[in-house]
């Protein structure tokens, strides 16, 4: 049976817009890339009296099933266009809610206590990254760009033996910081909040996957209209600053 609540789930308390006390929880179900970023914009909707957000967090594939198995959700944001198909696919979108919200970016990053010298990704293929960490390729977002990259680079199959599939880009990043893993390929965002870990390569836009960050309303919601207000507060000028303080480039 699948656990409808992740790791982390956070709500944030807040006043209906009306000034009364706020109603149930909006339900944000969102790729766990975006942990902090949406911490601070659920902090910041709640201290504008906007409401209150539950955010149920993790990996998009992960995020699918539990709604297409008919998990309570009533916003989904997707680090990857494919999860957000799948749900698509299920008929469990609110038609004509989907929107681009966000473009991130993909990193290497090593322990923050060895050398930060790699010039291109194909330095991995060098004795001193025995193991490598990404998403697991075969579902989660992070690790299917990553492969793509490296296909794309002529170096996948090369790499292949070292990667060590993650369920999450956040524990992909957790193998550098506790010395599990030499190396890791995750966004660029995730790396800003690493604490033992540093970045020593970014994929230039040019030459890295299109990573787009889809968002829409989900059809069994309870709150249509404040799915839809929330929606619209995420491309807004105070979401896009958190976003941007936080790695993450809007989407017009």
């Amino acid at each position: 049976m699948i656990s409808w609540w992740l790791a982390l789930a956070l709500s944030v308390p807040g006043l209906a817009p009306q000034g009364l006390p706020a109603a149930t929880p909006l339900t944000v179900s969102a790729a766990v890339s975006l942990s902090d970023a949406l911490t601070a914009i659920a902090d910041a909707y709640g201290r504008e009296g906007r409401g209150t957000l539950r955010l149920n967090l993790g990996a998009s594939n992960v995020l699918a099933r539990q709604i297409t198995a008919g998990a309570p959700a009533d916003v989904f944001i997707s680090a990857d266009e494919a999860q957000m198909d799948v749900v698509a696919a299920a008929n469990m979108l609110v038609d004509g809610s989907r929107v681009d919200l966000l473009r991130n970016e993909l990193a290497i990053v090593v322990p923050s206590d060895r050398p930060k010298t790699i010039t291109s990704a194909r330095d991995l293929s060098g004795a001193a990254y025995r193991r490598i960490a990404i998403g697991d390729p075969a579902a989660v977002p992070a690790g299917v760009y990553a492969k793509a990259y490296l296909e794309q680079e002529g170096l996948w199959t090369a790499l292949e033996a070292k990667m060590v599939p993650s369920g999450s880009v956040r524990a992909a990043l957790a193998a550098v910081e506790s010395g599990a893993a030499d190396a890791a390929i995750v966004y660029r965002s995730d790396a800003r909040v690493a604490t033992k870990a540093a970045v020593a390569y970014v994929v230039p836009l040019d030459r890295g996957p299109r990573i787009v960050y889809p968002g829409a309303i989900v059809k069994n919601t309870a709150a249509p209209q404040e799915a839809k207000r929330f929606l619209a507060y995420l491309r807004g000028a105070t979401a896009a600053r958190i976003f941007e303080r936080f790695g993450f480039t809007p989407i017009p």
